[in-house]
């Protein structure tokens, strides 16, 4: 409702300033009414009306059907009543009924509640009022009738592009949001998949060991399918995401004979899920060092606390990989660095960049500006 509720309340806004119009010509001409006490009791209860209706015409929940028969009703009235306490000569020489402009803030409700149609109907009885009550078919009452019903229909034809093109993005927000979630899912059970692969690769650990690793599994998978939370989500285990949490700490169990962490002397503090997910992308970067780098190679990762950002490198002395060889990944349905590390970072609105030179090994630079968190 954010693109129509400006539209409501200058409709609200008209309907109060066309009354204090109306009532200024009246006052300025009722002397010259066959019947001008009919004309004060007519305005008495369109003020009270009118102010009694200003907040529901401020927008579309309180604007009901109902309130706009009543206002059309009050329009309608007003003009019949004007062509029979008005003395016949100010009417014949085109003198305006007694609501005057007034009258288009029905139609404009109209338009805002129903779109164009319902106001091309509310101009129209309008109109059928001034000829058959006020003056009949005359220039003026012909060139009132067309404004009135092309000021409508445009402002109602507006409202109805508005609210499809609102319903539109809703609805890509919807989809957009879904599918950051399912990445975010796809991308932990990568993760957990890749440590049970690991393990059995290296025939490390018993079977208890592999049983628990692989049921995690089974439990996480089926979440995905099911669309709820992940097994260890805070979501669903009730921790605060927003609590601070010391990064070093999430980094140093990478620690080993051939990977070398080193992080400022004082804690490293950023909000629980956006930590946890920095570490995320650091083991991720961390197993394909210890997949594709080789049984020899050495790693380094640093931690750097900067006053607008926290960057976290992990370079090693594998032989790298030549230019395009990430794409070509990609193309073949391997995800790891896409979706794990990048995707990670793309989702905390921070940057991820892997430099590489066959021979030289690769550095991954993990960036999370301290604005984004």
């Amino acid at each position: 409702m954010s693109v129509e509720l400006p539209l409501w309340r200058a409709i609200s806004y008209f309907r109060v300033l066309a009354l204090a119009y109306a009532l200024l010509r009246y006052l300025n001409s009722f002397h010259e009414f066959d019947h001008p006490v009919s004309g004060w009791i007519y305005f008495g209860a369109l003020v009270i009306w009118t102010l009694a209706t200003t907040r529901a015409f401020a927008g579309p929940e309180r604007c009901t059907w109902p309130v706009l028969g009543t206002d059309l009703t009050f329009a309608v009235f007003g003009i019949v009543m004007s062509g029979i306490i008005d003395h016949p000569a100010r009417v014949h020489a085109g003198a305006p009924t007694l609501p005057t402009i007034w009258a288009a803030g029905t139609v404009l409700g109209f338009a805002g509640k129903g779109g164009w149609k319902p106001a091309a109907f509310a101009a129209t009885v309008i109109g059928a009022a001034n000829i058959l009550g006020h003056g009949g078919i005359s220039p003026d009452n012909i060139h009132n009738i067309v404004l009135l019903m092309v000021a409508g229909c445009a402002i109602g034809y507006v409202i109805e592009l508005a609210r499809a093109s609102e319903a539109v993005l809703t609805r890509a927000l919807q989809v957009e949001a879904a599918t950051r979630e399912r990445e975010r899912l796809s991308r932990d059970i990568h993760d957990g998949v890749l440590q049970v692969l690991a393990l059995v690769q290296r025939q490390e650990g018993d079977a208890r060991e592999l049983g628990r690793l692989a049921g995690e599994q089974e439990r996480a998978l089926r979440a995905l399918m099911a669309g709820g939370p992940l097994p260890g989500d805070p979501a669903s285990s009730g921790t605060d995401p927003a609590a601070a949490q010391d990064l070093r700490r999430l980094i140093a169990r990478h620690e080993s004979e051939r990977i070398t962490v080193s992080a400022p002397g004082t804690p490293v503090l950023l909000p629980g899920q956006v930590a946890g997910e920095l570490a995320a992308a650091v083991g991720a970067a961390v197993d394909n060092v210890r997949k594709h780098a080789g049984a020899e190679a050495r790693a380094w990762i640093l931690i750097e606390d900067e006053p607008d950002a926290v960057t976290v490198s992990v370079r090693d002395d594998g032989p790298g990989f030549p230019a395009g060889r990430l794409g070509e990944a990609e193309a073949a349905g391997r995800l790891g660095v896409s979706q794990s590390i990048r995707g990670r970072l793309l989702d905390l609105g921070g940057t991820a960049e892997l430099y590489s030179v066959p021979g030289e090994g690769v550095e991954v630079e993990l960036r999370i500006p301290r604005s984004s968190t």
